[in-house]
């Protein structure tokens, strides 16, 4: 698998480009912001965009969104119980300071468990709550890689205490929990900020994931 990150925006967002090695389709997951650099990959690539997948929608992970999509004509899958962000984006910038960015209505809606078929990838949608309502990570179990937004990073995991987040952190856990019994410690990570990292390496040496195990409810 050939995957391109960019990290884009004031908030240090990672934006990935991806395709099959020597693929003329590719996907993008969460187009964040400085869309005339995603293009331009996209671009150099010389790959047709096959779909936009949304982990999430802070304004952070979509601010580049509407542009991207309309300039590749690709579809856009987001979770369902979060459409209505995109759809509003500005009403959803928490701080001031942010945007504008331009609404945008997505083409098909994810709740978790659904099984995509893309640019020769197949996709497993998981519903991985807790950073947000509807917070989903995508798993490619043939190329033992997960995409994780905001839900687990290299050394850490995502805030809790934004709107539409469960701030009593057990939600986030579980999520965490679920991605690391459903897959080997090799799977690849590739988070929403922040650098790439491996399941194993963070069941081993995330302090976040380190008190978890420690506690009654054992990781694994």
């Amino acid at each position: 698998m050939d995957v391109r990150m960019f990290t884009v925006g004031p908030v240090a967002e990672n934006t990935f480009l991806f395709r099959a090695d020597g693929s003329d389709r590719a996907l993008i997951v969460d187009p964040g912001d400085e869309a005339e650099k995603i293009l331009g990959a996209v671009d150099e690539l010389g790959a047709s965009i096959e779909g936009i997948l949304l982990t999430h929608t802070h304004f952070d992970h979509v601010g580049a969104l509407a542009p991207v999509a309309k300039a590749t004509g690709a579809p856009v899958w987001c979770p369902e119980i979060e459409a209505q962000v995109i759809a509003d984006i500005n009403s959803y910038v928490p701080w001031p300071g942010f945007g504008p960015f331009e609404d945008y209505e997505a083409d098909h809606l994810l709740r978790g468990g659904e099984k995509l078929e893309l640019a020769g990838f197949e996709i497993d949608v998981i519903h991985t709550p807790g950073h947000s309502p509807g917070h989903v990570t995508f798993s490619i179990p043939d190329e033992t890689a997960i995409f994780s937004g905001d839900v687990l990073f290299q050394g850490s995991i995502g805030r809790v205490d934004l709107p539409g987040g469960d701030p009593t952190g057990r939600t986030l856990m579980e999520s965490i929990r679920t991605l690391l019994d459903t897959h080997p410690d090799e799977t690849h990570v590739y988070p929403g900020h922040m650098g790439q990292t491996t399941l194993g390496a963070e069941r081993t040496s995330n302090p976040f994931l380190q008190e978890l195990a420690s506690g009654d409810k054992p990781l694994s």
